[in-house]
């Protein structure tokens, strides 16, 4: 069974003799502790002592403890430091802002301060929807977490929780050219989050919510929805189901079954997986089945949860009972976001012709496609080492691309299964096969693709403020 390995790399800057034999015994020593050189650079060289900065991979914080203690060993070896390129790129924060234009002049100073902007803000004033063309509300979101369901750390607060926010908001650059900037709030009580998130939301073009923990993340998203007239999205909850959904899509085409035959069993009743569900509903899949820790949820039992009586009222269309080995017997399709190792072989074999598995947990799946492959006809995961990874950085760029061209007031089911289907699409006939249903998260059409599906179906649901994406020029003789 393969095990995952998150890897870092190290740049030693060490003092050794200059003399020969004396790189091979550290070589050594690095090689039996568990790490790999990758590259050697000299800094300083006398008759006597090297300085030499050496890079190291390790596969984990253990094995990097090992490297440095098997170094230190080393008599006449001496570390001077030992920098972390992880931490490295996180010096002084991921992201940074930089004005759109230079200010050399006092005519500049004039045009884009006092006096000259009093005259943009007096036509802001009179028309409050120009700040969508002469402010940076037009492409500027904000990513809004409270740090309490951050990766698969858990509660970590709101600072720790910063530089995964700063990280999504290069993602929003790099991938769409969006302006976001991350917001980690320091409380995790829902009326203040919803209340800060309104109190902030002029300057924003749109607000993506992170990393909240469920179910508090299902009533934040709701009122902010109601609240607000721009786009408002709860990234773990849509994002993930919306490529779970363009997955599935080419997953079932590769069978050659059907959206609206297959019995679905998706483990897992979070943030995540009652997003899915209700993807999946509303894109036409007429039976599926959560399972939650005590089993399937039926109608038979009365829960005190809301979202659970919801998902039981609108799934299990035979209202099965029992573990999830035992309703998984005879479904088409396994989606899992839940935990680590809870699918087994034999689970599988009970299912029907043809299975389709996917294993989201991270980083550990619900099982390992090396264990799944010789009993499945479709493997998905969300990791990068195996085929057909489900990221939602296929889906979340393109969603706001294209509702921030089109001034959504909001995002739409309809939206989201449109991003869906753009994503699937971009996976030909001629190419899709079993170790190929979802394109590389690099595939540079992704975004362009979703965005415009995205500004259609907001233009059909009639949430658009605007029909066209137009030129600067444009724009500009439209707000004059």
């Amino acid at each position: 069974m393969s095990v995952p390995v998150i890897g870092f790399t190290l740049i030693m800057r060490l003092e050794m003799p200059s003399e020969a034999g004396a790189f091979a015994l550290l070589a050594a020593a690095i090689g039996d502790a568990g790490g790999a050189i990758g590259a050697v650079d000299v800094r300083s060289v006398t008759r006597t002592m090297a300085t030499r900065d050496v890079t190291v991979s390790v596969a984990s914080e253990e094995v990097a403890a090992a490297v440095r203690a098997a170094i230190e060993a080393l008599e006449h070896v001496r570390i001077v430091s030992v920098s972390d390129s992880t931490f490295l790129a996180h010096l002084g924060g991921k992201i940074h802002i930089e004005p759109n234009i230079p200010v050399k002049t006092r005519q500049d100073l004039s045009i884009v301060y006092t006096p000259g902007v009093a005259r943009v803000s007096m036509a802001i004033a009179a028309d409050p929807s120009k700040a969508f063309a002469l402010t940076i509300k037009r492409n500027t979101v904000a990513v809004v977490s409270d740090g309490t369901a951050v990766l698969g750390l858990g509660d970590i607060g709101p600072l720790a929780a910063a530089p995964v926010m700063e990280g999504k908001c290069m993602l929003f650059k790099q991938f769409a050219g969006i302006d976001a900037f991350p917001i980690c709030l320091d409380t995790k009580n829902v009326d203040e989050i919803v209340e800060t998130v309104i109190r902030i939301a002029p300057i924003f073009g749109g607000i993506n919510l992170e990393d909240i923990s469920a179910p508090r993340c299902f009533e934040v998203e709701n009122r902010l929805i109601e609240a607000l007239d721009i786009p408002v999205m709860h990234d773990d909850q849509h994002g993930t189901a919306v490529v779970i959904l363009a997955a599935l899509i080419n997953a079932s085409r590769v069978v050659h079954k059907q959206l609206a035959d297959l019995t679905i069993v998706v483990v897992g009743s979070g943030a995540a997986g009652t997003a899915t569900i209700k993807m999946l509903l509303a894109a036409g899949v007429k039976d599926v089945i959560a399972v939650d820790r005590a089993g399937a949820i039926n109608r038979t039992e009365t829960y005190t949860n809301s979202h659970w009586t919801w998902l039981a009222e609108h799934t299990n269309r035979e209202n099965k009972r029992g573990t999830l080995s035992e309703v998984l017997q005879g479904a088409d399709v396994f989606i899992g976001v839940s935990a680590p190792g809870i699918l087994k072989v034999a689970d599988i074999t009970g299912m029907a012709r043809d299975p389709i598995v996917f294993a989201m947990a991270n980083p550990t799946p619900e099982i390992m496609p090396d264990l799944a492959a010789p009993h499945v006809a479709v493997m998905a995961t969300g990791r990068s080492d195996f085929p057909n990874q489900v990221n939602n950085l296929l889906a979340f760029p393109g969603i706001f691309r294209g509702s921030l061209e089109c001034r959504a007031r909001r995002i739409t089911d309809h939206m989201k299964i449109a991003a869906a289907n753009a994503i699937a699409d971009i996976v030909g006939d001629h190419e899709r096969n079993a170790e190929y249903v979802i394109p590389s998260v690099f595939d540079t059409r992704v975004v362009d693709a979703v965005a415009k599906a995205v500004m259609g179906a907001a233009i059909e649901d009639g949430v658009a403020r605007r029909a066209s994406v137009m030129t600067d020029g444009e724009e500009l003789a439209a707000v004059s």
